[in-house]
C-alpha cells in the first residue's frame, strides 16, 4: 500500500499545497502534523514517522519546506520516502531552487505534476525529462495539437523519447570513485571503502541498444577468463533501463539508455585502501600563549598521476587568533567561522611531499569549555586514475540504422568521507 495524501508545509505547519490520490484519511488530519512534531523534538524522540490515531505522518525536511505524506494503511515506507525524495529532485529540475517561494510562484505547475508523479498513492511517472516534455512553465496554451500525453509515457522505454537525431552520435561514459578513509591518531586505518558511480552523457539518435562490459569478478568466473586485474563489486544499483533479468542471468549490463545525463549504476567496493595523501601533523598547545601547527602531506600514488585542487582542513582551538603561516607550496587561510585552517593545493603531484606550518596566538584567560579533538579532513580530485582498478572493457552500441557511433570513457578518483584523527 501506499500514500493517502501529500502536502507541502511551510515551516509554521502552514500548507501551501496538497493533494488527495485515495480519500481514505481526513484532510484536517495534517493539523495534527506539527503539534506531533514539535512535542517530539522537545522530547528528544523526534523520528521519520509520526502517527495520530490511526494515521500516519511519513516526512522529510528541504530547505524552508516540510513534505509530508500521510496513511492510514500498513504501508511500504521506504517507498514514500523515495517517492518524496523523487520530489524534490522534481521540483528542483523545474524550479532550480526548492523553497516557499517556487511553490507560491508556480502553484498550477506543481498541482500538475503532483497529479503526475503519482496516481491512486501509487508513484507513476517520476523521470524530469519526461515530465518536462508535457508539463510546461509557459502557461496554458490552447493548441489541440499538443494537448495529447506524449507516447513516451505509455511506452516500454518511458525513459527515452522516438525520433531523437544527432549530426554526431557519442557516448561520454564517466566512471567516478569516491574514497571513504578513517585513519586513526596512531596512523592505522580504521575503515575504508570505494563507492563508485558510472555516468553517462548519451548523444545518440533513435533508440540505441547499449552493452557495457567491465572486468567484473563473478562474470570472469562465469566465463572461465582469469587474467588481469578484476574487481568485486557490491551494493549494486541500476537505472531502470538496466535489464537485470540479462544482468543476473550473464553479469551483461545491457540497456537503451535515457538521452543526455544520467546515472547507470552505483556500487561499493569493501577493500583496504592505502590513503593516497598521507597526513602527518603535529599540533602543539603552549597554554596562554600559543599553538604551534606542523603538517606534512604526502601524495601515495603514482607518479604519472596528480591532484587536483587538494584542500586540507585542519582543525584549531575556538579562541585562536593571530595566525601566521608558512607553506612549501600552495597558500594557507584561518577560517574563523568554522575554527579550520584550509591549506590549498591546486595541483599536487603523486609522489610528492609537502610542507605547513601555521602559528596562532592564544588568549591569557583560559577557554572552560572542553573543546573535543575533530580529524583533519582532505579533499581532492585524481582524474584518469581508478584506486579499484575498475575497467570499462568495451561499449557496444547496437542500433538498427547501423550508425558508427564514438564512446569515450574518463577515470575520476576524489575523496569521500577522507579523515585522519589527531592527538592534539
Amino acid at each position: 500500500m501506499s500514500a493517502s495524501a501529500i502536502f507541502v508545509l511551510d515551516l509554521k505547519g502552514k500548507v501551501l499545497i496538497c493533494r488527495n490520490y485515495k480519500g481514505d484519511v481526513d484532510m484536517a488530519e495534517i493539523d495534527h502534523f506539527m503539534n506531533l512534531l514539535m512535542q517530539h523534538e522537545e522530547e528528544g524522540l523526534l523520528s521519520p514517522v509520526l502517527s495520530h490515531g490511526n494515521v500516519h505522518f511519513m516526512w522529510i525536511k528541504h530547505s524552508n519546506l516540510y513534505l509530508v505524506a500521510t496513511t492510514n494503511k500498513n504501508s511500504n515506507a521506504s517507498l514514500i520516502y523515495s517517492f518524496l525524495y523523487k520530489i524534490v529532485e522534481v521540483f528542483t529540475e523545474y524550479f532550480k531552487e526548492l523553497e516557499e517561494e517556487s511553490i507560491q510562484d508556480n502553484f498550477v505547475v506543481v498541482y500538475e505534476l503532483l497529479d503526475e508523479l503519482m496516481d491512486f498513492g501509487f508513484p507513476q511517472t517520476t523521470d524530469s525529462k519526461i515530465l518536462q516534455e508535457y508539463i510546461t512553465q509557459e502557461g496554458a496554451k490552447l493548441e489541440v495539437a499538443k494537448s495529447k500525453v506524449p507516447t513516451t509515457v505509455t511506452n516500454a522505454v518511458s525513459w527515452r523519447s522516438e525520433g531523437i537525431k544527432y549530426k554526431k552520435n557519442e557516448v561520454f561514459i564517466d566512471v567516478i570513485e569516491s574514497i571513504n578513509v578513517l585513519v586513526n591518531a596512531n596512523g592505522s586505518v580504521m575503515s575504508s571503502d570505494i563507492v563508485g558511480s558510472i555516468k553517462l552523457k548519451t548523444m545518440l539518435s533513435g533508440m540505441p541498444e547499449l552493452r557495457l562490459g567491465l572486468n567484473d569478478r563473478v562474470l570472469f568466473a562465469l566465463t572461465g577468463r582469469d587474467k588481469g586485474k578484476t574487481v568485486v563489486m557490491e551494493d549494486v544499483k541500476f537505472h531502470q533501463c538496466v535489464r537485470l533479468s540479462r544482468f543476473e542471468s550473464d553479469r551483461t549490463i545491457s540497456f537503451i539508455p535515457p538521452d543526455g545525463e544520467s546515472e547507470l549504476m552505483s556500487y561499493r567496493i569493501n577493500t583496504h585502501v592505502k590513503p593516497l595523501i598521507w597526513i602527518e601533523s603535529v599540533i602543539e598547545k603552549f597554554s596562554h600563549s600559543r599553538v604551534e601547527i606542523m603538517v606534512k602531506a604526502k601524495g601515495q600514488f603514482k607518479k604519472q598521476s596528480v591532484a587536483n585542487n587538494v584542500e586540507v582542513r585542519v582543525p584549531v582551538p575556538s579562541d585562536a587568533d593571530s595566525p601566521k603561516f608558512k607553506t612549501s607550496t600552495g597558500s594557507a587561510k584561518y577560517v574563523p567561522e568554522k575554527n579550520l585552517v584550509v591549506w590549498t593545493i591546486k595541483s599536487f603531484p603523486g609522489g610528492k611531499e609537502f610542507l605547513m606550518r601555521a602559528h596562532f596566538g592564544l588568549p591569557s584567560v583560559e577557554n572552560d569549555e572542553a573543546e573535543g579533538k575533530p580529524p583533519i579532513t582532505v579533499k581532492f580530485e585524481i582524474p584518469y586514475f581508478t584506486v579499484s582498478g575498475i575497467q570499462v572493457r568495451y561499449m557496444k552500441i547496437i542500433e538498427k540504422s547501423g550508425y558508427q557511433a564514438l564512446p569515450w570513457v574518463r577515470y575520476i578518483t576524489q575523496s569521500g568521507d577522507y579523515q585522519l584523527r589527531t592527538n592534539a
